[in-house]
């Protein structure tokens, strides 16, 4: 067996836990603590995330989407791959650390990705894009923590709660798609994006390379609709 190697470290702003990169021969992963949440491997969900939602932007001539969390890259490059020359991708990143290594040990996964003229790449937290600019995007794609709670950064469980919900539904023109990556089911989440407004569809998949199911919503913004 090939022993993980450990190559690189960052801080988590406002959190004790780190965020540590490993690579265990050609494969690579992102740990907190125990927890391994993305591996080179396993990016089926991922993908579809973007693929699923993006999908449904083919009417428009010019979208414009965002996405939280860089990640691995494979949300970024399925939307890249789905939306046509004239689109905008507007990612989001909290740490650094992470876009680094996208331009450094995991230059090769993102296949340079960050360099097409359509990406626009922002070291911020996503709740700052989306809060601060209503109507801006026809989708918000989130996968920026294992699901739609606070696990990597406790502050993100204002990304899924009901209010994070509408503003969400806000910084979406009319129409737009609401994409939430779970590594799990969450019934409860589900229902709070029915009650925000949106029509949900759920879809389970399998990630590549891995087993178990991973979970991805798909809220369309219901006009006319809002929280309750």
């Amino acid at each position: 067996m090939i022993p993980w190697v450990h190559l690189d470290t960052s801080a988590i702003p406002g959190e004790t836990a780190s965020l540590r990169l490993m690579r265990r021969g050609d494969e690579f992963a992102i740990v907190v603590d125990s927890i391994e949440l993305m591996n080179s491997r396993r990016s089926g969900s991922e993908r579809a995330l973007a693929s699923l939602a993006c999908a449904r932007l083919n009417r428009l001539p010019a979208p414009r989407v965002l996405i939280g969390g860089l990640g691995m890259g494979f949300t970024l490059r399925a939307a890249l791959s789905e939306l046509g020359p004239l689109a905008e991708v507007v990612v989001a990143e909290l740490i650094p650390a992470v876009a680094a290594w996208a331009r450094g040990p995991l230059a090769h996964i993102f296949a340079g990705s960050l360099d097409d003229p359509r990406v626009s790449l922002h070291e911020t937290d996503v709740h700052h894009l989306i809060a601060d600019r209503p109507g801006a995007y026809d989708a918000i794609l989130l996968d920026v923590d294992n699901g739609p709670e606070g696990l990597v950064q406790r502050s993100n469980d204002r990304l899924y709660d009901v209010a994070g919900l509408g503003r969400a539904r806000r910084a979406l023109r009319p129409g737009g798609v609401l994409g939430v990556w779970s590594e799990s089911p969450d019934r409860k989440f589900k229902s709070r994006l029915q009650r925000g407004g949106f029509t949900v569809e759920e879809h389970k998949v399998r990630p590549a390379g891995g087993s178990g199911r991973h979970v991805v919503w798909i809220g369309e913004r219901v006009d006319g609709a809002g929280p309750r």
